[in-house]
């Protein structure tokens, strides 16, 4: 696979770590952003693992994709129930996308059980912490496999 899989990252997840430790447990996005690199690697896999706390970064980031990338692992945050152009750019990216979230949305407020970027997505995983990144490359890496076969 020549071109990185996306790694990106959508609003207050900067703050991991510190924000609602009880959700989102103690890990820092530096954290994950070393065990999604290690994990990757030992799979021949280059990531290219971004975050920002702006819309119009994050669109402008998967819409890079389409031709940057092999495919987009999102964490888009509250980006996820909330952004229309988000949606538009995943599926102008026209890029295998994997939306993850960290805690278990459906387990929680009612305006999270809602996602735009699901539509749009090859899959959702969520409710698994940190190693839900971890399980988004292996999916990403089968679903490639399964693309070549």
């Amino acid at each position: 696979m020549p071109k990185p899989i996306f790694v990106l990252n959508g609003p207050n997840l900067n703050m991991l770590g510190k924000r609602e430790p009880a959700v989102y447990g103690t890990a820092t996005l530096a954290d994950i952003r070393q065990q999604v690199e290690k994990h990757a690697g030992v799979r021949g896999i280059a990531t290219d693992f971004r975050q920002t706390n702006h819309e119009g970064e994050l669109v402008d980031w998967v819409q890079g994709a389409r031709d940057g990338a092999a495919g987009i692992i999102l964490n888009a945050g509250a980006l996820t129930h909330t952004s229309i152009a988000l949606h538009d750019a995943i599926k102008a990216a026209e890029q295998p996308v994997i939306e993850v979230h960290l805690s278990n949305v459906f387990a929680r407020e009612s305006f999270r059980h809602h996602s735009y970027v699901a539509p749009a997505a090859i899959g959702v995983i969520c409710g698994f912490g940190p190693h839900g990144y971890l399980l988004a490359i292996d999916a990403m890496v089968e679903h490639f496999t399964k693309k070549a076969a």
